[in-house]
């Protein structure tokens, strides 16, 4: 019963996680320079870019952070900097899923080197949005609560050796 709640926490925590990379990749493509924040009112169209932003990293960060949360809890690994790692290198997976990989030459073609660091960036916030939700208790649902021995039952009557 402890696995299939802790697959929910997983579950809401990878939700949130891909709804906090969406908004950093979207803001970040949106606002280049984005340096002054009394930028004011925002255009209501933003919230549906931020929808799809969400849509789009998490169809492509599902797989990758699946593989991160299942070695996560098998090994009971709750560092915050590892969650930090795991989600950069996801964000660094999806982005260069989508470029072309020429096998010739070994390398990508048309690398921007900006939407790189953007969904590097983004995994990083991603990692640790799923940490603080689910990651700080990685592994938890497999450990027993200890109980104190409890005391033996008493002996019956007809059973105890006679009295002197």
């Amino acid at each position: 019963m402890a696995l299939i709640g802790r697959l929910f926490v997983i579950l809401f925590a990878f939700i949130a996680a891909c709804l906090a990379a969406g908004i950093i990749v979207i803001g970040a493509v949106l606002f280049p320079e984005f340096t002054d924040l009394g930028i004011g009112e925002i255009n209501p169209a933003i919230d549906v870019v931020i929808g799809l932003g969400f849509i789009f990293i998490s169809g492509f960060a599902l797989l990758p952070a699946a593989v991160v949360a299942l070695i996560t809890e098998a090994f009971y690994i709750r560092s915050v900097l590892i969650y930090a790692v795991g989600g950069a290198l996801v964000g660094a997976a999806c982005y260069l899923g989508l470029i072309p990989f020429d096998p010739d030459t070994m390398r990508f073609d048309g690398i921007i080197r900006r939407h790189l660091e953007i969904m590097t960036g983004a995994g990083i916030v991603a990692g640790l949005v799923y940490w603080m939700i689910a990651g700080r208790n990685a592994g938890a649902w497999r450990e027993r609560v200890h109980r104190p021995p409890q005391s033996p039952p008493p002996v019956p009557s007809n059973l105890r050796p006679p009295s002197l």
